[in-house]
C-alpha cells in the first residue's frame, strides 16, 4: 500500500545526457510535493538519428532501467525521452509503455504520449512544434501528433545532432527558438526534447509567447504524477500544472 504521508514518487527512465539536472532542480524546489529518482539508461551523449533512437528505447534498455528503479518503490515510471518513444509511432510508444509497466507493476508512461495528454487535458487542438531535432528526426514527432489528434499549423526544425548540444541551450536560446516556430493559429508551442533545459523557465517561456508553452520535461513530470493518481500542480511551472 502507498504511503499517503510521504511525497509522490515518479521514476524516471533518462537517456545519456544533456538535461538530468533539471528534474533534480525541481525535486530541490518542491521536496514536499514530489521525488524523481533518476536511473539513466544509455550512456554518454545520445545522437539525433532515428535508428539510434530506436536502440535507446529497446525493451532491453528500458526494463534494465525500470529494475534499477524499484529500490525506490515509484509509484510511477516515466520513459524521460520523446525521441525515443515517438520514433515508435503512436501505437508503438504505447507498447513499449505497456510493456514496462507489465514488467514492473506501476503505471508506465513516455514523454512523447505525455505531450498528447497534455494537449487533450487542456483542450488545445491546433500546436505550433519548436523542435531541437534534425528535421527528418522531428518530423517522426509531427506525425506521432497528428495520430493523437493534434494538429501541427507550423514546425521550425533546428537540426541540433546531439542531446549533449541541446543540453547547453540557455533560456534565451529557447524563448528564440519557440518563437521562431510560433503562429497565430497554434494554441500552444510544443518543444520536445528531454535534453533540453526548461523547468526553470516555464512561466518565462509562456510570458515571453503569450500563450501555453509545453516542453519536454514539463509534460514528463505531470504526465508521472497524473497516472500516479495525483493531481499535478506545481507553483512556475505554466498553465499546465495550475
Amino acid at each position: 500500500m502507498t504511503d499517503q504521508s510521504r511525497a509522490p514518487i515518479v521514476g524516471l527512465l533518462y537517456p545519456g545526457l544533456g538535461a538530468d539536472d533539471d528534474f533534480e532542480y525541481l525535486e530541490h524546489v518542491a521536496p514536499e510535493a514530489l521525488r524523481l529518482p533518476l536511473v539513466r539508461t544509455a550512456g554518454g551523449d545520445v545522437a539525433h538519428l532515428v535508428d539510434e533512437l530506436i536502440a535507446v528505447g529497446g525493451s532491453e534498455n528500458l526494463l534494465d532501467g525500470a529494475r534499477r528503479l524499484a529500490v525506490h518503490e515509484p509509484e510511477s515510471v516515466m520513459w524521460a525521452c520523446t525521441s525515443g518513444s515517438f520514433v515508435y509511432g503512436w501505437r508503438g510508444a504505447h507498447d513499449q509503455a505497456n510493456e514496462v509497466s507489465t514488467a514492473v507493476g506501476v503505471p508506465v508512461s513516455s514523454t512523447s504520449i505525455a505531450f498528447a495528454e497534455a494537449c487533450r487535458s487542456l483542450g488545445v487542438g491546433r500546436v505550433a512544434v519548436a523542435a531541437s531535432y534534425p528535421d527528418d528526426l522531428a518530423r517522426h514527432f509531427t506525425r506521432f501528433l497528428a495520430d493523437s489528434g493534434v494538429d501541427v499549423v507550423s514546425f521550425r526544425s533546428s537540426g541540433i545532432a546531439t542531446a549533449g548540444e541541446v543540453g547547453l541551450l540557455g533560456k534565451d536560446d529557447v524563448i528564440a527558438m519557440a518563437s521562431a516556430a510560433d503562429h497565430p493559429g497554434a494554441d500552444a508551442i510544443l518543444i520536445p526534447d528531454t535534453a533540453m533545459h526548461s523547468l526553470r523557465w516555464i512561466d518565462d517561456l509562456e510570458v515571453a509567447a503569450g500563450k501555453i508553452v509545453l516542453t519536454a520535461n514539463q509534460v514528463t513530470v505531470w504526465e508521472g504524477l497524473r497516472i500516479a493518481g495525483h493531481p499535478p500542480r506545481l507553483e512556475n511551472l505554466g498553465e499546465l500544472f495550475r
